[in-house]
């Protein structure tokens, strides 16, 4: 996944998104973690009022639904010989 944050970070989505779908999506929420601290930093609110408003069960089953067939992905590039971004 690092490898996936760091095409992330240099703007190339389509190398992130290849390499290691998981990672890039983790890493698109990372870049939504910045916004919530500037709302913390301007408001002075918790951040858990905004998470409280979508319940658990919307967004658990398909982050690890995700994450298993990102893993398979991997799995698959990387028997194929096609682990690399080219």
């Amino acid at each position: 996944m690092t490898t996936s944050f760091c095409w992330f970070v240099r703007g190339n989505m389509a190398a992130s998104l290849y390499v290691q779908p998981m990672g890039a999506l983790l890493a698109a929420m990372a870049c939504c973690c910045v916004w919530g601290g500037l709302y913390v930093a301007a408001t002075g609110r918790p951040v858990y009022r905004l998470l409280s408003l979508v319940p658990g069960k919307f967004y658990t089953v398909p982050l690890l639904t995700i994450a298993v067939l990102a893993w398979a992905w991997k799995i698959l590039i990387h028997v194929k010989g096609l682990d690399g971004w080219r």
